[in-house]
């Protein structure tokens, strides 16, 4: 594990005002015949790195979706820097599994396309582009085409076109889950670095108890359907972080401790 041990994130117990709070939301499909979120309430704080983990169907991409306003909730309160979630906002942008990138445009012209369907692309768009592609390391790929690129490399685009939005909410849903082990590994690694230097706050949905812990500030552990907010686990670990810290017993504790949390709710 790295000897760095400055915390680049606020702890749990930060006084600062919620970024995102969320009172008994509630989200039923077909007429009410299905509960796909039960009672959630919750608070996340600027800067926060939040993961939530569970079973598939539990709520999670549910609950991104209730604060992305790309869908109403059925009942409860949500609320985005104090204002109530009424629809898509400009401040928080979503990344999904797949990177979804216009295979006849370039990386930069993929990055670019957000700017694009809000208005207008200057020359200064253009600059914060590359300079993303070169915080995301793909510096010398910025005009390869998707075809020409690694999954691993597409999804760094799909991350550099979500900062390209400006917005300091980043709600990102699986976005690794369909890549092998070793370049999620590295990707995770990289996502901290990005996240930090941005100062995004961060919701992050994942099926993998060692990615959400290794990732997260916070754990949002969720029971299967209908799905509710089982437990919420801080994670003590300094930032920035490592991949051999998920060797140590203190880490294999922490995922123990969720593993039986999920396990009680099965």
């Amino acid at each position: 594990m790295s000897d760095t041990t400055t915390a680049l994130r606020p702890s749990a117990a930060t006084s600062a005002p919620a970024v995102i709070a969320a009172t008994r939301v509630s989200k039923t499909f077909g007429e009410g015949r299905v509960i796909a979120l039960d009672e959630a309430s919750f608070e996340v704080h600027p800067g926060e790195f939040i993961t939530m983990v569970g079973p598939s169907g539990c709520g999670k991409s549910t609950l991104l979706r209730i604060v992305a306003g790309l869908i109403d909730r059925t009942s409860g309160t949500i609320a985005v820097h104090g204002n109530e979630v009424t629809g898509p906002r400009n401040d928080v942008a979503m990344m999904f599994q797949k990177p979804t990138l216009l295979p006849w445009r370039t990386a930069v012209e993929n990055v670019l396309l957000p700017t694009e369907l809000a208005g207008t692309v200057t020359d200064a768009d253009r600059r914060k582009a590359l300079d993303l592609l070169a915080l995301a390391g793909l510096k010398d790929f910025a005009f390869s085409f998707a075809s020409q690129l690694s999954g691993g490399m597409q999804q760094r685009v799909a991350l550099a076109r979500l900062l390209q939005t400006g917005a300091d909410i980043l709600l990102l849903d699986e976005p690794f889950g369909a890549l092998d082990e070793f370049t999620r590994e590295r990707l995770n690694v990289e996502l901290m670095r990005i996240v930090a230097e941005v100062m995004a706050t961060t919701l992050f949905v994942t099926h993998n108890i060692g990615e959400a812990i290794f990732l997260a500030d916070r754990v949002f552990v969720m029971t299967p359907r209908p799905g509710r907010l089982a437990r919420i686990v801080d994670v003590p670990f300094d930032r920035p972080r490592a991949p051999d810290l998920q060797l140590t017993p203190e880490f294999n504790a922490l995922v123990a401790e969720v593993r039986a949390i999920l396990g009680g709710h099965e």
